[in-house]
């Protein structure tokens, strides 16, 4: 695995090694942020189920004002914690060792509003995205502008629309698909 672009790219991270991970590819990361583009300078970028943090210090290395992972395995929030002291990370970045929706309630709490709000939940847990999605279309962290984009497997259905959010996109990229949310217009 390795940081794609930015300040930090072509930098190696340590990959999930013997956890029980399935990191989202170098291919599907660069889809990604080429979807996103410039708008992730100076965003809050929020990396929910971290795994390893290459999503949130992909957002860094390109610009993002602070990325936030939120990750309930030990583990895995060790492993973010070394991908970051590797590449000499210090400020702008915050591990919460906690489940996707304790982590979310935490960062509600605290009234922040993120710009971007990357889920990438288990594949074969049908419920965990719902719970996320579902959360955060009842909360106020969302930017008015922000976008909450969820990596799931891409023959799995997720709901068009929720109260306040709605799907705007969905990419595909082998077994791989991102659903992108906004804020509806009426909400």
């Amino acid at each position: 695995m390795r940081v794609i672009a930015g300040k930090y790219r072509s930098r190696r991270l340590k990959g999930p090694a013997k956890l029980r991970l399935r990191p989202t590819s170098d291919r599907l990361r660069e889809t990604l942020f080429n979807i996103l583009g410039p708008a992730v300078e100076d965003s809050l970028f929020v990396d929910v189920y971290a795994g390893t943090g290459a999503i949130g210090i992909e957002a860094i290395s390109r610009g993002a004002r602070e990325a936030i992972f939120i990750e309930a395995h030990a583990a895995s929030a060790r492993r973010v914690r070394e991908n970051l002291e590797t590449l000499g990370i210090r400020g702008g970045a915050e591990i919460i060792a906690a489940d996707a929706v304790r982590g979310l309630e935490k960062l509600a709490a605290r009234r922040l509003m993120a710009d971007f709000i990357f889920l990438d939940p288990p594949y074969d847990d049908a419920e965990e995205p719902l719970r996320a999605l579902e959360f955060l279309d009842a909360s106020h962290l969302i930017a008015p502008r922000g976008i909450v984009i969820v990596e799931h497997h891409r023959k799995r259905d997720l709901p068009e629309r929720f109260s306040r959010l709605e799907r705007t996109r969905l990419v595909e990229q082998g077994d791989a698909a991102l659903s992108f949310y906004r804020l509806a217009a009426a909400a």
